[in-house]
């Protein structure tokens, strides 16, 4: 098999290259005691849909900084007792899709909320200035400020937030409630998985936002993380201020969140993926602590993986 990475025996003790800020316990404990703090005001609007398993609503609810966070929540007609549920996040870019795609997991029993992240192709705000899409650039938003003003650090706080929103629901039994994505979905379903320690499973596809510097290193910052490039040619052509910047990059660097995870977890990797490559993947997935299985597709790479979205199903058909 032809390598775009490391060999797989190496993929599995590969430890990552960014760097890890002294700070990051602290900086996410103080992020998610702000978000504790705000008073969701969640909104429902019925949606008509004409089927005969689910109802459909227009969640909104107020996350970090004000914005209204847009989800997509479906729950069975037929409940009779607390069920499971499942979370889904989106690509990068992308949008939360559409309702008919999230019948399977209502037909089996389960309440589902999928979530707009903000500025990108849904409803949910982002407050940096502007409504609509702000998407350019989502990576290093707020790279020369505050760490706390990293777009990231909000979409995950978005994530936990509305994991606990669901959790909360009469309908939902606490205990059974898994999330899944793939690309941006997968980076941030770990997120999701690691600051809502109750999520019981977790199955992210090919995970973004992971080990930034390893990207820049292996020369693959295009695509979804060209703006990395941008970054560097815009405010640090000469590098002087490499080591910083990757420093605070780290902050928002899955991988550091992965240790928190207490859910069980199984990741789809594919081994030719010069999208999210392989070895930024693995820097997360090694350091899960929790029960955990990956399921690699050898000849595949940023793209569908035969099969997977069945093996996700029945994941959480045992939850």
């Amino acid at each position: 098999m032809p390598l775009v990475d490391l060999p797989l025996a190496e993929l599995e003790q590969y430890q990552g290259r960014n760097p890890r800020p002294a700070d990051f316990d602290e900086f996410w404990d103080n992020s998610l005691a702000e978000m504790r703090s705000i008073d969701p005001q969640v909104e429902l609007k019925p949606y008509a849909l004409d089927q005969k398993v689910a109802h459909c609503f227009e969640m909104r609810f107020t996350g970090i900084g004000g914005a209204r966070v847009y989800a997509k929540l479906l729950i069975p007609k037929k409940l009779d007792k607390p069920t499971s549920a499942v979370l889904g996040f989106h690509g990068y870019s992308m949008h939360t899709g559409d309702w008919a795609d999230k019948l399977n997991h209502v037909a089996n029993g389960s309440v589902v909320a999928y979530m707009d992240c903000r500025g990108q192709g849904g409803q949910s705000e982002d407050v940096g200035g502007v409504q609509g899409t702000t998407l350019n650039g989502h990576i290093i938003r707020g790279l020369n400020d505050s760490p706390k003003n990293l777009l990231y650090r909000q979409i995950y706080l978005d994530t936990a937030q509305l994991a606990g929103l669901v959790m909360a629901m009469p309908e939902v039994d606490a205990t059974r409630v898994g999330a899944t994505g793939g690309s941006q979905g997968g980076g941030l379903t770990l997120a999701c998985a690691a600051l809502e320690p109750r999520i019981a499973r977790a199955a992210p596809l090919y995970p973004f936002l992971c080990d930034y510097q390893r990207v820049w290193e292996m020369d693959l910052a295009t695509n979804a993380y060209s703006e990395l490039k941008t970054f560097f040619r815009n405010h640090d052509p000469r590098h002087q201020r490499k080591e910083e910047i990757f420093e605070r990059l780290g902050y928002i660097d899955i991988q550091f969140l992965a240790p928190r995870i207490k859910a069980e977890v199984m990741m789809g990797i594919g081994l030719m993926d010069t999208i999210t490559p392989p070895s930024t993947q693995f820097a997360a997935y090694n350091k899960i602590r929790a029960p955990k299985r990956h399921v690699l597709y050898p000849d595949f790479g940023h793209e569908g993986l035969p099969g997977f979205n069945d093996m996700v199903f029945e994941f959480f058909n045992g939850m």
